[in-house]
């Protein structure tokens, strides 16, 4: 990994961290560039079962792109692959976590907004500044999905930051701690899923996303595809046994 981003493994849960808290992990090349690198290493890494990603420091989750690079690049339309976007222009089908731990301003909601879940610090706030500096925001596409759409038109339109508590009252946020804790509490998250059947969380993730792509009948329609193989599995038969058996499941993916 490169100097400002790391890949670190606690268990079966993969840390992607960016580690640039003197420029409040703003996303520089390099920090895109380890982006891209950790989310595939995660991707190929059949020991991690869940990604939390998250920035060093206390003030800043990701303040969003280097807006001086930017300005000595003269970045107009950012290229598709510009940052890693879950779902859009990179699949990663394992859980994903973003541990909030201060601000996610403009590409830092973006990747906060990505993960699957979020848990965030009490002092965390959220905004998609866009706005403000006059740039752009299509990837705020799923916002309206994940919060009612009058307040993801408010924070599109004025660029102002919410808290993480009103983050939370809204749904954007699963769960707010105290940033001391805020580390032990997407582990433990991560491991709660960890510790489920593989086929199983894959297939739920996949499921949910359904709802936003497709006409509901539809969506019935391609979950029933999604979870046959899932009843067919292996790990179908294991789950009822270690009930009967008093013990805990060994999980096989297959």
């Amino acid at each position: 990994m490169s100097d400002v981003t790391s890949y670190e493994l606690d268990g079966p849960i993969a840390w992607l961290t960016i580690n640039r808290p003197e420029a409040r992990n703003a996303l520089n090349l390099e920090v895109r560039s380890g982006l891209w690198e950790g989310v595939r290493r995660f991707n190929s890494d059949p020991s991690a079962k869940v990604l939390v990603l998250t920035g060093a420091g206390e003030k800043a989750f990701c303040a969003g792109g280097d807006l001086k690079e930017m300005s000595e690049n003269e970045l107009e339309v950012p290229p598709l692959d510009f940052l890693p976007q879950f779902g859009r222009n990179i699949e990663v089908e394992k859980p994903t976590i973003a541990a909030v731990n201060g601000v996610a301003y403009a590409g830092g909601f973006l990747l906060a907004q990505n993960c699957d879940l979020c848990i965030a610090s009490e002092n965390a706030s959220f905004a998609v500044t866009e706005v403000k500096v006059g740039r752009g925001s299509p990837w705020a596409v799923p916002l309206p999905w994940l919060i009612p759409p009058r307040i993801a038109m408010e924070i599109l339109l004025t660029g102002d930051p919410i808290s993480a508590s009103r983050a939370y009252s809204l749904g954007l946020v699963n769960s707010v701690v105290p940033l001391a804790d805020l580390h032990n509490a997407a582990q433990t998250m991560a491991e709660r899923i960890a510790a489920n059947a593989p086929l199983s969380v894959r297939a739920a993730k996949r499921t949910i996303r359904l709802g936003t792509e497709l006409p509901m009948s539809s969506a019935f329609e391609m979950s029933e595809s999604i979870w046959d193989p899932v009843y067919r599995s292996l790990d179908a038969k294991e789950g009822p046994l270690a009930f009967v058996e008093k013990r805990a499941p060994q999980w096989k993916g297959i």
